[in-house]
């Protein structure tokens, strides 16, 4: 078996491309109709693009929607191996600030406290994040803690093109044909909605948008997202007296119909949960944004249905037309599509222990483009990606975990075999 020999010079590759990554603004709005959702992610789009045709892969396309395609060309000599694909997404959470990303890069971590911004005092400790524990004298890139660092899932972008680009540069090491791609909108649970299954040209592929290193998923939460909307009445309050209906108040009172103990800090393993993500309001409108997740289809139904119910009675309590609700499937459980296609995730589990990591095969409290893609014909699992922390300022990415992850993709094009 070909050693993989990831010097330091490969090293410094795959840290300075993270780093130019997050650097880049490429957050997805939810209230957007457009693909992508934000102008800026073509920013994102086009720096990918014009990387990857700079590095020789073949093929390079990127599509009006967003959605980039490449591919590292088989050399074999006699190539009927199955086509592989890898892919990521390069949008960022809305769900904090994700503009003028500062990184900050830590050598050989303590284990300590790091003070990550003197001026505001913003710390990130193992005594909040234990997990730090496990990363002493490790390399790890943070946020200054006025941003999330984009690990999600730009660390996943940064091991494909690094991983393409290695394959690349050492035909020694011997592989069918690797399709690429990377999508916008990931975040608002629109990554896939638009990819080009036939195009992309992969009999399965895995989505390298996971956690810590181990990580190995194929089972997911069915998903939705709801609007709920509540009408007020605004008049000047000095003349309110019988006449204002005050949205913001109304939507307090909805909020606390639904369960408490039901959240994303309340639920574990494979319970469900509501989670109110966003609230905004005045005294003549509020809008309410939840996401609904289940790991149990019959389950993930009945909270829909009780959604809707509540805005039912909400309605009877406070007027016929008060409240609305919409709600909008954003992608289903995958475990289903594994039936009689265990290979692929033997493939990625080999592929681990080959690079001496061991695999952590578990479900995702979330999900993937790879949740969608599975139901559109492409059998897509999720790699870790080695960030911890995702969507908010404590996020981080130890080099070490990326570069775990760059030899999963290379140890899974080499051991793809025709089945």
């Amino acid at each position: 078996m070909t050693t993989i020999d990831f010097n330091l010079d490969w090293k410094l590759k795959l840290q300075n491309r993270f780093i130019n990554y997050v650097k880049i603004f490429s957050t997805s709005d939810p209230e957007s109709e457009t693909t992508p959702s934000t102008e800026r992610q073509w920013n994102m789009a086009n720096y990918i693009f014009e990387e990857l045709k700079t590095l020789g892969l073949s093929d390079v396309s990127l599509d009006e929607n967003g959605y980039i395609y490449a591919y590292v060309p088989s050399n074999l000599e006699n190539d009927d191996e199955p086509v592989v694909g890898f892919i990521s997404h390069y949008d960022t959470s809305p769900d904090f600030n994700g503009e003028n990303v500062k990184p900050q890069i830590w050598d050989d971590y303590d284990g300590k406290d790091l003070l990550l911004n003197k001026e505001t005092g913003f710390v990130l400790s193992p005594s909040k994040f234990e997990s730090l524990k496990d990363y002493v004298g490790k390399t790890l890139i943070t946020t200054d803690g006025t941003t999330l660092l984009g690990a999600d899932d730009k660390a996943g972008v940064a091991e494909i093109v690094t991983a393409a680009e290695y394959l690349l540069a050492h035909p020694d090491i011997k592989h069918g044909k690797i399709a690429i791609g990377f999508t916008p909108d990931e975040e608002i649970g629109r990554g896939a909605h638009k990819f080009d299954v036939k195009k992309f040209g992969a009999e399965w592929a895995y989505t390298m948008d996971g956690g810590e290193v181990g990580e190995l998923e194929y089972e997911n939460f069915n998903a939705a997202g709801a609007v709920v909307k509540i009408h007020g009445l605004s008049v000047h309050p000095g003349y309110a007296f019988g006449k204002m209906v005050n949205a913001s108040l109304l939507a307090a009172e909805f909020i606390k119909m639904l369960p408490e103990n039901e959240t994303p800090s309340t639920t574990k393993g494979f319970e469900g949960f509501y989670h109110l993500t966003d609230l905004k309001s005045d005294v003549s409108e509020a809008k309410i944004h939840y996401i609904i997740r289940d790991h149990d289809a019959d389950k993930f139904e009945a909270r829909k249905e009780f959604m809707t119910q509540k805005v039912e009675e909400f309605n009877k309590k406070f007027g016929e037309g008060t409240a609305e609700i919409e709600i909008k499937e954003q992608y289903r459980n995958m475990k289903q599509q594994f039936e009689g296609k265990m290979h692929i995730i033997d493939i990625a589990e080999q592929a681990m222990k080959d690079a001496n990591i061991e695999p952590k095969i578990k479900a995702i409290r979330g999900g993937t483009d790879g949740a969608q893609l599975s139901y559109m014909g492409l059998p897509c699992p999720n790699i870790f990606a080695g960030g911890i922390n995702f969507h908010g300022p404590y996020e981080y990415v130890a080099l070490e975990s990326m570069e775990k992850a760059v030899k999963v993709i290379i140890n899974i094009a080499k051991m793809v075999k025709k089945i």
